[in-house]
């Protein structure tokens, strides 16, 4: 299967190292593999693997390699000062591919010891578009079949629910377990595990942190530590509150969704909602990591609680509106009023069942798995 994101790195290659980041289990390391069967010679070494890990370490891989694919190097002790003397020094011509499945926030403040030398991408779950172009199926039934199995290959294309359920049942669990280690302490994994189990029930929702402390006996500072853990390693995204004014955002509750849909604990329009989240974040994300685009995925929301599910904007203008409905085709209440209030924003009212689109004042009225499957994503 091909993705989304293929050629982009091909490109990047050509000019620096690529950061490919994203969850576990999403393809990033098919991905790379794929890359490699273009370039004879080339070698994959993954830190996580002892026999790996001792040749990443003594630097003994094959110096022909045309290209080179290292996962999981970011847990190596002083790994940034490391890379920059693998890249200062490498062949010429060789191509470096980094790879990881959890968020290497440290690459913001690396300083100047990797300045200009990386490109960084983020792989995601499969769209509806990936979904439809590969299986060549109606947006429909891909929307269907994603609702049900989530985007992760794995459970989307194993034949029965049940394989799917028990991939994500173990997927979950040893995420929480194992990788949450490499951010915090063994005595924090059970109420971690907990926090996250809440969460699975709370997408779309204000998330009252100081609420959820009290009821598990620990403190907001500590919960929000969980929070950005659980950020880190791609298991939730969160999206606050859209406002001109950035500090005051941040200080509103946030939301979180969960980057498997199939994790979302809720009716089908929880799940829906989910899904069109997922699917926006990784519209922002792939224009903001292949254009350098200041666009943002947030929600609008007022004192008197008139809400829409999800704004886009772009640096501190506000561009699209975007409401998410099963069935009502009918102009949802707060869409009008913020539409209205932002005369330049485009409108748009996502419907799962739409029977007939329409353009109803500022509004459009438009079937959700057309829509997601333009994304170009």
């Amino acid at each position: 299967m091909k993705r989304y994101i293929t050629n982009q790195v091909r490109q990047d290659l050509q000019k620096k190292m690529v950061f490919l980041t994203g969850p576990r289990q999403v393809g990033k390391t098919t991905l790379s593999k794929q890359l490699l069967s273009e370039y004879a010679g080339g070698q994959y070494l993954n830190y996580d693997a002892a026999t790996h890990r001792a040749v990443i370490v003594e630097q003994s891989w094959r110096q022909s390699a045309p290209l080179l694919v290292f996962d999981e190097v970011h847990k190596m002790p002083n790994w940034k000062a490391w890379l920059k003397g693998v890249f200062d020094g490498r062949a010429q011509g060789q191509l470096i591919l980094i790879t990881g499945s959890a968020r290497m926030e440290t690459l913001r403040q690396a300083g100047e010891s990797l300045a200009g030398r990386f490109f960084r991408l983020r792989l995601h779950p499969l769209s509806l578009r990936e979904w439809c172009d590969t299986h060549q199926v109606e947006p429909q039934l891909a929307l269907s079949h994603l609702l049900e199995r989530g985007g992760f290959p794995e459970p989307a294309l194993v034949d029965t629910d049940s394989e799917a359920q028990r991939w994500r049942i173990d997927y979950f669990s040893s995420l929480v377990r194992e990788d949450v280690l490499e951010f915090s302490r063994l005595k924090e994994v059970n109420a971690m595990r907990v926090f996250a189990e809440m969460l699975r029930s709370r997408v779309g929702l204000p998330l009252s942190i100081a609420s959820l402390a009290r009821d598990l006996h620990l403190s907001p500072v500590t919960l929000n530590k969980y929070l950005d853990i659980l950020e880190a390693l791609f298991i939730v995204f969160v999206i606050r509150p859209w406002h001109r004014n950035i500090a005051r955002a941040t200080m509103q509750a946030p939301k979180v969704y969960f980057y498997d849909t199939g994790l979302v604990i809720g009716d089908e329009g929880l799940k829906f909602e989910n899904l069109v989240a997922c699917h926006l974040l990784k519209q922002v994300q792939w224009q903001q990591d292949t254009m350098g685009s200041a666009t943002n995925l947030h929600y609008i929301r007022t004192k008197d609680n008139a809400e829409v599910n999800f704004c886009l904007s772009e640096g501190t203008v506000l561009t699209h509106l975007v409401e998410c409905k099963l069935s009502d085709v009918k102009p949802h209440r707060a869409l009008v009023r913020f539409a209205q209030e932002y005369t330049s924003v485009d409108a748009i009212q996502l419907v799962r069942e739409c029977k007939a689109e329409a353009d109803i004042g500022r509004i459009r009225i438009r079937d959700a798995a057309t829509w997601l499957k333009a994304l170009k994503i």
